[in-house]
């Protein structure tokens, strides 16, 4: 992780040095950003981003892929006669 410890007087100064964090931070390590020692953001690479959020498999071939896809399943709804609620 790359640290990087200033107090910044401009706000060109700010983004002077966090542009510095971006350059020397590798490109496939995710950097925590800290405010007042408390972690606030993560920064990481587009490649990562576009890679975590993509999803793992598309709803068809989680279905096709179940260990579960064998099984003969009823979906009819029980008939039970409903209860009373007090409005």
């Amino acid at each position: 992780m790359v640290a990087i410890r200033r107090i910044h007087s401009s706000r060109q100064e700010s983004a002077h040095t966090f542009n510095e964090l971006l350059k020397k931070m590798p490109a496939d390590e995710p950097q925590i950003v800290t405010i007042r020692n408390v972690e606030s953001v993560v920064v990481l690479s587009v490649k990562e981003y576009r890679r975590l959020k993509q999803p793992k498999t598309d709803l068809f071939a989680f279905f096709r892929q179940s260990p579960l896809r064998e099984v003969d399943l009823d979906p009819s709804r029980v008939k039970d006669p409903s209860r009373e609620v007090a409005l």
